[in-house]
């Protein structure tokens, strides 16, 4: 009887044991599965977010494609080709824009513009009038620059003129030994009209403390980059079409780094052929400059009275400009 009590007392301890042995195992499982539970979870989550993440990736994306090819659609170039007169109405040596009373020039240039229309009829022509508002100077001036800042009613009255062709208008600066960071933002409240655009002329940027018309001037790539830069800023605040940035260049010097120039959706970028003389240098120096050394769109520029200076020389008319490659889509007359 005591063995088999013994036995008893013994089964009923190990049955106990048993009981709490099998309550630890029950109470580890569940903390196993809590545990796993939670990782699931986590996972999960991190999926989540990396789906909403990636989501809104797609959509900014998307956003950025659709918003470019809106630029794109609002943009001139290349739909349209620019026939620019160019000048300073405060002088009659500085171009056409200048050179004739306002009526007489606005209705030279619609004579230019019906040529164009007549001998390209599948590029529609949009008229500008493109204004020095900054001109370089032999003196260094009040500022010791340089250059001589027009007053407010040049531009102004230049706007004004364009309005009657609905012509767009391009404001053209020669730094002398000022500097893009100075003369581009004073612009602005014109800039940020949707027919202003911006013109600079490398052969009149100063380095070193050079004297304009001693030498031919230089911008380099950053520089450039710098105005496209404040062009798509101003673009993108006051929510308007692309702008246009017209850079003048006739030597290889005027332009280094051409390479490095950044485009941007908010800006369209015309590397201008701004050579005088005969025809067959005109070209030379188109080839060389402005098709060997690609950025975006490609002007010419025609010399009413240089191009004609001397015996069989004679202008480039609209049909041999067609024949140039890459055809250009800005055309300025001087």
């Amino acid at each position: 009887m005591k063995s088999h009590q013994a036995m008893k007392l013994n089964l009923g301890g190990a049955v106990a044991l048993a009981f709490l042995w099998g309550a630890t195992l029950t109470s580890c499982n569940s903390k196993a599965a809590a545990e796993e539970t939670a990782r699931q979870d986590k996972e999960l989550a991190a999926a989540a977010a990396a789906d909403s993440a990636k989501a809104v990736a797609d959509s900014l994306t998307a956003k950025a494609k659709t918003d470019s090819i809106d630029l794109a659609t609002k943009a001139i170039l290349p739909h349209k080709r620019i026939i620019a007169y160019y000048g300073n109405p405060m002088s009659k040596r500085m171009g056409i824009l200048g050179e004739l009373p306002v009526q007489q020039m606005l209705k030279k240039l619609d004579g230019e513009v019906k040529t164009w229309e007549a001998v390209d009829p599948a590029t529609p022509v949009q008229p500008a009038l493109h204004v020095i508002v900054v001109t370089a100077q032999g003196q260094p001036g009040k500022g010791g620059k340089y250059r001589l800042r027009m007053s407010d009613h040049v531009a102004d009255s230049v706007i004004s003129w364009a309005k009657q062709r609905n012509a767009i208008v391009f404001l053209d600066i020669q730094i002398g030994q000022s500097t893009l960071q100075e003369e581009i933002p004073r612009l602005e409240k014109w800039l940020k009209l949707p027919q202003v655009h911006l013109g600079i002329d490398p052969e009149f940027a100063m380095k070193n403390g050079s004297i304009p018309g001693r030498r031919v001037g230089t911008v380099d790539a950053s520089e450039i980059n710098y105005a496209t830069g404040v062009l798509a800023d101003i673009a993108k605040r006051y929510n308007l079409p692309p702008k246009i940035l017209v850079v003048h260049r006739f030597t290889q010097r005027m332009v280094t780094n051409y390479q490095n120039i950044k485009l941007r959706p908010e800006v369209q970028v015309v590397m201008h052929m701004d050579g005088w003389g005969d025809r067959i240098l005109k070209k030379s120096t188109y080839n060389d400059y402005i098709k060997k050394e690609p950025v975006q769109f490609t002007g010419f520029k025609i010399f009413y009275k240089n191009d004609t200076k001397k015996p069989g020389w004679k202008l480039y008319d609209p049909k041999d400009l067609l024949k140039l490659n890459p055809v250009p889509l800005y055309i300025q007359y001087q």
